[in-house]
């Protein structure tokens, strides 16, 4: 048997592997021709002649190749997310501020276009709207008037002598005024007569409280309601109208019967020109059959009474 097989026992041959110096351990090898202890370290590289000749196989374990992606995904994410944060908060500002933006000019179209629609002046002619407007000028010129009237009165009530009596005529004019306008007293001045002439239908309830109400939004001061019996009846702001028998009409409880005439106390050409208006009275009665005849008075006199009720629980104060 060679020297470089050993007996295994199974009838083949097993290559004898390399002899150790049998020295003490920690002993270099006698022998002059033994290799280095160094280069039979399987740690060392010598001790590896394939490690020269071999390419070193790829590791796919490489910590320190995952820890640097690591660390740019990680460096990358840190970089990303703070800019994309900033983005989607100024997207979601940008489409609130734009909903926002468009609620709020649809309800200025809206509110412009409800404003700025009248139905009952879209149809008046040029001439009417330039008298309508010439009439509230006139009115605003009336009010600033009043206005520099009470104030003049405000400087007389605190001017001391003339205090006392200033504040007596001050309450007597003012005590004129509300009983006109409650009805207890007589009035006159210029106005008009309204005067109601049915048709194929009568003068309703609905088509007279209209003209009052038309003549009141016109500055009417005082206002009485006569039949075709002379029967009169003073209009106030708790007057009633309803429908009677044969055309007739109710008011406050009285029965009158037609024609109705109403006279009224305020400037003529505006109270005309609010009955005129397109849509308007005249032209509802007109379209009922009717007619309605407006005439002015330099002196219209208001002298049917209104009768206030008797006020159980309420009374006045100083």
């Amino acid at each position: 048997m060679s020297d470089e097989h050993t007996e295994t026992g199974t009838g083949w041959p097993q290559p004898a592997g390399p002899v150790r110096p049998g020295g003490p351990a920690g002993e270099p090898d006698p022998r002059p021709d033994a290799p280095d202890p160094d280069e039979l370290s399987p740690l060392s590289p010598q001790g590896r002649p394939e490690a020269d000749d071999a390419e070193p196989a790829e590791s796919t374990d490489d910590p320190v190749t995952d820890d640097g992606e690591r660390a740019d995904e990680a460096s990358a994410v840190a970089s990303a997310g703070p800019a994309a944060a900033p983005w989607r908060r100024f997207s979601s500002a940008a489409v609130m501020i734009a909903v926002l933006l468009a609620l709020l000019g649809f309800t200025l179209a809206v509110q412009l276009k409800t404003t700025s629609t009248d139905s009952s002046l879209a149809a008046a002619r040029q001439e009417d709207l330039v008298r309508i407007l010439y009439d509230l000028e006139a009115r605003e010129n009336r009010l600033r008037q009043d206005i520099s009237a009470l104030e003049d009165s405000q400087r007389q009530l605190r001017s001391g002598e003339q205090g006392r009596q200033a504040a007596l005529e001050e309450a007597t004019r003012r005590a004129d005024e509300l009983g006109i306008l409650a009805g207890t007293l007589p009035a006159q001045g210029p106005g008009l007569a309204v005067r109601f002439l049915a048709g194929s239908k009568p003068i309703s309830a609905i088509r007279v409280l209209d003209a009052v109400q038309e003549l009141r939004g016109a500055g009417a001061e005082a206002m009485q309601i006569s039949g075709g019996d002379r029967a009169s009846v003073r209009i106030v702001a708790s007057t009633y109208f309803l429908d009677g028998e044969n055309g007739s009409l109710i008011v406050d409880g009285r029965r009158l019967t037609g024609p109705f005439t109403i006279t009224v106390i305020g400037d003529p050409s505006t109270m005309r020109t609010a009955l005129n208006i397109p849509g308007g009275v005249v032209a509802s009665v007109a379209g009922d059959g009717g007619n309605v005849i407006v005439e002015d008075r330099e002196v219209a006199e208001v002298s049917a009474l209104h009768v206030p009720s008797t006020l159980e629980h309420a009374r006045p104060v100083a």
